[in-house]
């Protein structure tokens, strides 16, 4: 009898979630067990009961998931685990806390893409103001639209210096250079998205960020994507369905939420069998899955 396929899932929470349960069982994993409140500390000893217990052949069909809220640990859990392995006992590792590395790398190949159909070039050379960029998805995003060159400011609504803060933190852990913007009061938002090309509305759910009266200010507007499905509009005029619409009072499309969010979906789900497929262990994180929504886009595009 073949060994099953296990997926050993560790988060700093109280609980997996059981969307990313759900993600990983129809993704073919067949055992799959959640440790919650796992710190950092914890992670070389859980990984290395991972590898040792099954052989070499057995580590084929063996993963490790991390998931939890923080766009940062959730990295320096998924290098702890990687540098935890001891050859020829390796794993496949994957980390999505949240959700935000799938759904950042998703927004952001959306929002490239439409770039480059409507523009005819990508986010290269852009100004990208991060609305709600505190948060695992908007740093996430920040990070993944500097790597191909955009100019990217993380918004707080606490201020200019809590911005500050999570763009000097994030960029340093991720190698790329952000900025803090303020998005503290209305006045704040309308000169940062009046000087921006590309806004992503990655606030919590049901909180609009920018209303219709805000977008006035958004002169040069290409491209705006809202992450928020709750009711009302991260960005006034986006609805959840958009997927590079005609924004009104604006020369700028929209993306939604739902076009993000299937996107999103395709990138974990192929991450998830990445892991499951993979010849050799891989090492599966943000930027792998930019590249994974990126291929998912230019597939559709093909047809």
């Amino acid at each position: 009898m073949e060994r099953p396929y296990i997926l050993h899932m560790f988060t700093p929470g109280r609980q997996m979630s059981p969307f990313d349960v759900n993600m990983a069982a129809d993704a073919g994993y067949q055992v799959i067990v959640p440790y919650c409140e796992v710190g950092l500390d914890a992670v070389k000893g859980l990984t290395q009961d991972t590898i040792f217990s099954r052989g070499p052949k057995g580590v084929a069909r063996t993963g490790i998931f991390i998931g939890g809220r923080s766009a940062l640990l959730a990295m320096d859990m998924l290098d702890r685990a990687r540098e935890s392995m001891v050859p020829p006992f390796v794993v496949s590792v994957m980390a999505d806390p949240s959700g935000a590395y799938s759904t950042a790398a998703a927004m952001v190949a959306c929002v490239d893409a439409a770039l480059q159909a409507r523009q005819g070039h990508g986010l290269a050379n852009q100004r990208v103001v991060v609305l709600g960029g505190t948060g695992p998805v908007g740093r996430v995003a920040g990070v993944l639209a500097a790597s191909v060159g955009a100019e990217v400011f993380l918004s707080s609504r606490e201020g200019v210096e809590a911005a500050e803060t999570a763009a000097r933190e994030t960029g340093g852990r991720f190698k790329v250079r952000l900025r803090g913007i303020s998005g503290h009061g209305p006045e704040a938002v309308r000169t940062s998205i009046g000087q921006a090309d590309v806004v992503l509305g990655c606030a919590a759910a049901g909180v609009q960020v920018v209303s219709a009266e805000d977008l006035e200010f958004a002169t040069r507007l290409k491209v705006a994507a809202d992450v928020n499905a709750v009711p009302p509009e991260g960005i006034a005029g986006v609805g959840v369905m958009d997927d590079a619409v005609p924004l009104s009072g604006t020369d700028a499309v929209g993306i939604g939420a739902l076009a993000i969010g299937n996107v999103k979906y395709q990138t974990q789900h192929r991450l998830l069998l990445q892991m499951i497929k993979a010849d050799k262990p891989v090492v599966l994180g943000c930027a792998e899955a930019f590249d994974t929504a990126r291929a998912y886009l230019d597939e559709k595009r093909r047809g």
